[in-house]
């Protein structure tokens, strides 16, 4: 297993309770496919750069997790087709 570095954005537009929802889903969605989080940390509301999909901020979150190719593609895949989840990036980090 390899170790990822997983950014997301949830649209500030929800209800609180759909936000947490929506973080929760992305996190489980990693555990239910045999990956592990190692860390995750919820940056909070920030104003972005510029407006995705006629929003202006969002909350950010980031998590370190350890998962095979399968899980990484099922997250990105499942990310996509959220339509709380504003922006994504995946980075895999290089083995130390």
């Amino acid at each position: 297993m390899r170790k990822y570095e997983i950014m997301f954005i949830v649209k500030s537009t929800n209800e609180s309770d759909e936000i947490k929802s929506s973080s929760e889903a992305m996190k489980k969605n990693i555990t239910d496919n045999k990956g592990k989080v190692v860390d995750f940390n919820e940056l909070g509301e920030k104003k972005l750069a510029y407006p995705i999909k006629k929003e202006i901020s969002g909350y950010y979150y980031v998590m370190v997790v350890e998962a095979d190719n399968n899980a990484i593609s099922e997250f990105d895949r499942k990310a996509l087709i959220n339509e709380n989840i504003l922006r994504h990036l995946i980075i895999r980090l290089d083995e130390e």
